[in-house]
């Protein structure tokens, strides 16, 4: 990491170790009023690669204390090991040293949010876009922010600057979704997340939350096929087996709509979908 350009840490920042703003920003699930909020997570490194790589790292900055790429750089090893404290004292050290890194401003941001300070989070979000104005990611992740705080309005027009920077974006398409399916507006969001699957089919999320604006809009048998094809991805989704319990009872499949209620009440004790569904079953009621 010694010698690259800002553009170069960013690259390779955002690309290789995930930490993009749908991954660290999470998504909100989409539904009834009483459905609870879930949020995405980083997943685990389990195979001891990301500890080689921070000690690996924690080598170059003893080579090289006043490189702020490689503080960049293992801060982000840091929040992929879920170490977000030490991953915004890395990230914080950056910016110290490099005050116009945008990568740094941005990933600080995400670790911020990781550790419930919103507000630091949205200061750090905005610092990257003025720093550099072209910043996709950056754009995102405070649409997200601005979404999940109810500034609907802000988050789109983020969400429009973001997919005319980087058209390509999986990302920034499905947060768009999210956008516009709580504005109520689902076929709108059904078209966004359809982008952000053609971009990216191995994601659950885009097939999970058009599955669910297709509930909202009565297309059962097509919300069905999203949600198995959200659960071919990931098994362990607890929204969308309670989503596609829905589906299959909205189409009277009882036998099926309990099955699914039961699998996500397994996975998610508190799930509310999951649990009304399960009663409704054992009660005989639709």
């Amino acid at each position: 990491m010694i010698g690259m350009t800002l553009d170069g840490r960013k690259a390779g920042l955002i690309g290789a170790l995930a930490l993009t703003a749908a991954a660290l920003a999470g998504c909100e699930t989409y539904g009834s009023a009483t459905a609870p909020r879930q949020f995405a997570v980083l997943e685990t490194d389990t195979t001891g690669a990301t500890n080689v790589n921070i000690a690996s790292l924690s080598d170059v900055i003893s080579r090289n204390p006043s490189d702020a790429g490689a503080y960049v750089t293992r801060g982000a090893a840091y929040a992929r090991s879920g170490q977000f404290g030490e991953a915004i004292t890395d990230f914080s050290k950056a910016i110290q040293l490099d005050p116009n890194s945008a990568s740094a401003y941005n990933n600080r941001a995400l670790a911020y949010r990781q550790t419930g300070r919103n507000d630091a989070a949205m200061q750090d979000f905005s610092k990257a876009i003025a720093i550099d104005p072209n910043f996709s990611a950056a754009y995102i992740g405070r649409a997200n922010l601005e979404r999940a705080q109810g500034d609907l309005n802000g988050a789109l027009n983020d969400l429009n600057v973001a997919i005319r920077l980087a058209p390509e974006s999986a990302e920034a398409y499905h947060a768009r979704g999210l956008v516009r399916q709580k504005q109520g507006q689902n076929p709108e969001a059904i078209g966004d997340f359809a982008a952000a699957i053609d971009r990216n089919p191995f994601v659950a999320a885009p097939y999970a939350a058009r599955g669910q604006s297709l509930v909202t809009l009565g297309q059962y048998d097509k919300a069905i096929e999203d949600f198995n094809a959200a659960l071919n991805v990931n098994a362990k989704d607890a929204g969308s087996w309670a989503y596609r319990g829905l589906a299959y009872e909205k189409t009277n499949r009882r036998k099926e709509a309990s099955e699914s209620y039961q699998q996500a009440a397994r996975l998610d004790p508190n799930n509310a979908v999951a649990k009304q569904g399960v009663g409704r079953m054992q009660g005989g009621l639709f």
